[in-house]
């Protein structure tokens, strides 16, 4: 699918595998399906983008904002009972507080005309986080298609690997699909295309080279150097919109935004300050440090409170004394 291409850069592999598993929309898919790698990898992104691509039903959930099996049953219950109603149908909130309702109600949904051949697809992110709940809980979902006796396949999202996710007593194994971290090649021919349609690509080729060049060694990733592509770039550009310099002139363009990449590399992560606040920083040319008010002030009303309470411990040290 060359559309598809476009949207998802650097992980053909990954998503021919996908879509190799898949199949056709009224095969039995693979039951389950477990994929890991690094933060800012691709892996919920090609996911979503797979499966809204092909037009496929599938409800998305993420573990961190459903911290307990009841919110996290009732939302894909939800989610999905949302997808078999027809459009302009009301239906109503569904509770469930065990997994053995969880299964009856499911096959009670995909009962539906529209979910009953074709496959039905959980995509669960942050998926480690299944670990903190109930022991049935993730032997449960790995066989969710032979409980429910339903064409359904359950994706994991992770940062882990499954080695640790694995229970002693033994489970159901699932498909495992590793994404790996974004070469620098990779890097380049991503955030080159988020260009700005007014410059030419050849410029902000330049301009991502120059940003790779500074921050790859220290920082690796995608959504933070996206910020940073972001944020940094109306100052790379300046000389150009003030016609001090061209599109080419790749040492003015690099002279002029050199020391403010360096400031860059101090909050790098850490997030100590806003965009607005950065905006401010590049026009008023001041040190990063001196934005640091609300850092300031805690460490300060920290030490204060140090103060009093040393104080007050003193206090009662020589009441005890006086009494004896």
């Amino acid at each position: 699918m060359p559309h598809l291409e476009n949207m998802v850069l650097c992980r053909e592999s990954q998503v021919s595998t996908l879509q190799s598993l898949f199949g056709e929309r009224h095969h039995f898919s693979f039951p389950s399906i477990f994929i890991y790698g690094h933060t800012a990898s691709g892996k919920t992104y090609v996911t979503q983008t797979l499966l809204r691509s092909l037009e496929l039903p599938h409800v998305f959930v993420n573990c961190v904002e459903c911290f307990t099996l009841r919110l996290l049953l009732e939302q894909i219950l939800n989610k999905l009972n949302h997808l078999s109603s027809s459009e302009g149908e009301c239906s109503t909130h569904i509770t469930c507080e065990t997994f053995n309702d969880f299964v009856r109600i499911f096959k009670q949904i995909t009962e539906a005309e529209n979910l009953k051949d074709q496959t039905v697809y959980i995509v669960l992110d942050k998926a480690e986080y299944l670990r903190d709940m109930e022991a049935n809980l993730l032997p449960g979902f790995l066989r969710l298609q032979e409980l429910t006796d339903r064409n359904v396949t359950v994706i994991f999202l992770s940062e882990i690997v499954w080695e640790k996710f694995r229970p002693n007593t033994g489970c159901f194994e699932p498909f495992v699909l590793y994404f790996p971290d974004y070469s620098i090649g990779n890097l380049q021919k991503i955030l080159s295309h988020d260009r700005p349609p007014e410059y030419s690509a050849d410029f902000y080729a330049a301009y991502i080279n120059i940003l790779l060049g500074v921050f790859y060694t220290v920082c690796r990733d995608l959504k933070e150097l996206r910020h940073l592509a972001v944020l940094n770039f109306p100052k790379y550009c300046e000389p150009v919109v003030k016609g001090e310099a061209s599109e080419r002139d790749t040492r003015k363009l690099w002279r002029n935004i050199e020391p403010h990449l360096k400031k860059a590399m101090q909050t790098v992560y850490l997030r100590e300050i806003s965009s607005s606040q950065w905006e401010k920083l590049q026009k008023d040319d001041t040190d990063p440090g001196q934005l640091k008010g609300i850092k300031g002030s805690v460490e300060t009303v920290t030490r204060d409170t140090s103060s009093m309470i040393t104080h007050s411990q003193d206090t009662k040290v020589h009441t005890k004394e006086h009494v004896r």
